[in-house]
């Protein structure tokens, strides 16, 4: 089995190669590791992300631990493009990696120089030699908020070496006790039902968000409904309601940025509708349309004319990334995008300020989304009607509403805590 496992990684690598000629993303992906020297330290801690969405999850845990050991160097790798380019400069880390490609002689020499006291990875990511390197040296490997469902490897009649890494791991914070008794069929007992910790990060963000002028100035005291980390199918879908919901204004997150991908969207809107925040900062076009859509880049500053321009516009897209967790403040309801690929987007984030989510039918795999739709804070559509359906369910009747949001803001807090589990649990 393990040498079916490093041929998958050597062909996962020439794939990657290949796409790396027409691929932005695998470009990154192959040019991050390419030459890097990594520092030595006498000892450190170890934090591996995924991606993004990772980082934010076990952000948390990683603050604590910047907080409580200033002078412990902290490590940070991950596996992704969207997850290093972010925050390849965070300040809770001393040095940020892309994670070596995972062979045996990348694991000892990356173990070998960065020293690590404790090795912490979140929700998921199961890397054999790294796990058996961190194993063989006794370097406690801990697994947080995970999460297992039985379609998983690890419970396939195939999966003895991913069985076997779940034997390097020292312990298991999960997120609820469903993943507990799927450890336990497979005699894993080193495990604990801590929660996840994503609700510790969101709800610590909406005790105290960023605030953004320039949104609160679009948003003119209308409703506002967000669409956030949208794909091309979700776009589509929520533009249909813009006509419909003439009086609320609209602001789309898109989870790629590229030209082409604003490009598509803004041509979903109402044609000769839209102008660029740059142009808007820099000089005032003569008569603004009355309704329509705004782009905003990463320029937020506020227009020569004082915001007047930002309000005659219904629809303003967003195209970078990062305000994302900061506008759902603003807002009265959520679409979270992903819902028609491979999965659903943070609902957690929008929640935590007490709105009500929308999502596509592709959410089996989040717990927090099927808690959601279980206590009517969240709700899965699967085309235009029920998406119509829905929104003018949730806003028809505003007792109703007030009820809704009061429910899923609380549900948000009830779930905090997971952060002070793990780290006491590890000495944090």
């Amino acid at each position: 089995m393990l040498l079916i496992y490093n041929i998958g990684i050597s062909l996962y690598f020439c794939a990657i190669y290949v796409a790396s000629f027409f691929n932005k993303k695998a470009k990154l992906w192959l040019t991050g590791r390419n030459n890097v020297v990594y520092k030595k330290f006498e000892k450190s801690l170890w934090f591996h992300f995924a991606s993004l969405g990772e980082f934010e999850q076990g952000r948390p845990l990683l603050e604590h631990a910047r907080k409580n050991q200033p002078e412990t160097k902290i490590v940070v790798t991950f596996f992704s493009p969207s997850g290093y380019e972010i925050r390849k400069n965070t300040p809770l880390a001393d040095t940020v990696y892309y994670l070596p490609l995972d062979t045996a002689s990348n694991a000892r020499e990356f173990i070998e120089a960065i020293n690590p006291e404790a090795a912490i990875f979140t929700k998921y990511e199961y890397w054999y030699h790294y796990f058996n390197e961190l194993h063989k040296r006794e370097i406690p490997l801990y697994v947080i908020s995970g999460i297992f469902r039985p379609e998983q490897v690890f419970f396939k009649w195939y999966g003895g070496l991913h069985r076997k890494m779940l034997g390097f791991v020292t312990y298991f914070f999960v997120q609820d006790t469903t993943s507990k008794e799927l450890l336990q069929t497979l005699g894993v007992s080193n495990v604990e039902v801590s929660g996840d910790t994503r609700f510790d990060r969101v709800w610590a963000n909406a005790q105290h968000p960023t605030e953004l002028p320039v949104i609160n100035q679009f948003k003119n005291d209308h409703k506002l409904f967000i669409a956030g980390s949208t794909w091309p199918d979700d776009e589509a879908l929520v533009a249909t309601l813009v006509k419909d919901y003439a009086d609320w204004k609209f602001i789309f997150a898109p989870h790629e940025i590229g030209e082409d991908k604003i490009e598509k969207l803004i041509s979903l809107l109402p044609l000769n509708s839209v102008i660029r925040h740059s142009q808007i900062a820099v000089k005032a076009p003569p008569n603004p349309p009355q309704k329509g859509g705004l782009l905003i880049t990463t320029d937020t500053k506020v227009s020569p004319t004082g915001g007047a321009l930002e309000r005659a516009y219904q629809t303003l897209i967003i195209d970078n990334i990062g305000m994302l967790s900061s506008l759902y403040q603003y807002a009265d309801v959520a679409f979270i995008g992903g819902g028609f690929g491979v999965g659903i987007h943070n609902t957690l984030e929008a929640a935590a300020f007490g709105l009500p989510v929308i999502f596509g039918p592709n959410y089996d795999k989040f717990k927090e989304a099927k808690d959601l739709i279980s206590i009517k804070g969240g709700y899965s559509i699967n085309d235009e009607p029920e998406l119509k359906a829905t929104v003018a369910y949730i806003t028809e009747d505003i007792q109703r509403y007030n009820e809704t949001c009061r429910e899923v803001k609380d549900y948000v807090m009830q779930n905090t805590g997971a952060t002070k589990t793990i780290a006491d649990h590890i000495h944090l």
